[in-house]
């Protein structure tokens, strides 16, 4: 198993949809289980043995920094200010690159919730992370045991582990469930602006290099206060 001990915590999203709860805090510090979105994400890290964490903030910064520094124990975290413009998915990775370094690392949206269900799911991520054949490896949700994912299906998902995107198709079997692994390599010759890492993976598709693994777990999309409401429910029961 490929030990990954870097990873990305996307935090500098305005969180429009979760408003009127956003209008006081960045979404990342919206609780849900009595836990900060946020360190849903960071916890998860730690206990796949991610050691050092870049956590990109932009929405209240002040209290997103305040909420950081109380955090203790790992990963250890480096803050990437995007007070000043938010980068999107691809610009923020690439902007924090410097603290990530040159080796693969995990990326992670904190509005992914789930409970592990029989193995961790980033430990079966970094067993079946592969460098010589694939440069993106995504984690998929399987579309009948998702909450608060109000699309259609992003992926379908090859027996071989290639992903190919849904395109024209209506529906697809798998959504993307907001964790992935990348090789840096493919963002060497781009700059820190404004773009979705989606960019980068449709481009990859077509040779082969995106792959995907479907989660043992129930898969939460905590994107809006109707999902947050359901998460916690559930995650009370």
């Amino acid at each position: 198993m490929t030990r990954i001990n870097r990873g990305m915590a996307l935090a500098a999203g305005l969180g429009t949809r979760m408003r009127p709860i956003t209008n006081d805090r960045p979404k990342a510090l919206v609780e849900v289980g009595g836990k900060a979105l946020v360190d849903w994400a960071l916890d998860r890290f730690a206990t796949a043995g991610v050691e050092a964490c870049v956590v990109n903030i932009h929405h209240f910064p002040q209290l997103m920094r305040a909420h950081l520094e109380r955090r203790t124990g790992a990963p250890a975290i480096t803050v990437s200010d995007e007070t000043g413009e938010v980068l999107e998915t691809g610009g923020g990775v690439v902007k924090a690159l410097p603290a990530l370094g040159h080796e693969p690392f995990f990326v992670s949206n904190i509005d992914a919730v789930w409970i592990d269900e029989g193995a961790r799911e980033l430990h079966r991520m970094q067993a079946a992370w592969d460098p010589d054949k694939m440069d993106v490896l995504l984690l998929l949700a399987p579309m009948e045991r998702t909450l608060g994912f109000d699309g259609a299906g992003d992926v379908f998902l090859e027996a071989d582990g290639q992903v190919r995107f849904r395109g024209a198709a209506s529906s697809a079997p798998y959504a993307f469930a907001g964790v992935h692994i990348v090789h840096p390599r493919i963002l060497a010759d781009r700059k820190a602006e404004r773009f979705s890492m989606m960019e980068i993976w449709k481009a990859l598709e077509p040779e082969g290099r995106v792959h995907g693994i479907a989660m043992e777990s129930f898969w939460m999309h905590v994107g809006d206060p109707g999902a947050l409401q359901e998460a916690g429910a559930r995650l009370k029961g």
